[in-house]
């Protein structure tokens, strides 16, 4: 269950990433988020994850700050400090980096090679999913044909 690999987690949701250029405003970013029905945008530079825009930089950095969203660069009110996983990577292990560096979006890097983004939603998810197969699998145990 927990043992569950990130690229497990990226095949079922899909690798799609939704970014923006540190140069995007404010604004540009909130409409990729609203457009794709997600909280976070990945900002990429030069082909590589530099950091991540989420509501709660809108929140915290753009409307608690005052800042004009039409005028605010991604690159001033962006988290800069990525925590990256590997494909490889359990659940277990995300969670816990999700937990200990307190980031609720993770790139999942290749090497130098963007691979996709997870999520504590997309974890959660995971999780449940694993939880319900593994609800299923006893159930069929304990009344299939295994007892006599």
């Amino acid at each position: 269950m927990l043992s569950t690999r990130v690229r497990d987690v990226l095949r079922r949701k899909g690798d799609e990433v939704y970014s923006v250029g540190p140069l995007a405003t404010v604004i540009d970013a909130v409409n990729v988020m609203n457009d794709h029905h997600v909280g976070s945008v990945l900002v990429i530079e030069g082909g590589f994850p530099v950091g991540v825009f989420s509501e709660r930089d809108v929140l915290v950095r753009v409307v608690a700050a005052h800042r004009d969203p039409r005028q605010t660069l991604v690159r001033d009110v962006m988290t800069t400090r990525l925590h990256t996983a590997m494909p490889d990577d359990t659940l277990l292990d995300v969670m816990r980096l999700m937990t200990e560096r307190r980031c609720r979006h993770v790139p999942v890097m290749e090497g130098e090679t963007l691979v996709g983004l997870v999520s504590i939603g997309d974890i959660t998810k995971a999780t449940q999913h694993n939880h319900r197969q593994e609800v299923r699998e006893l159930s069929s145990y304990i009344s299939g044909p295994y007892l006599s």
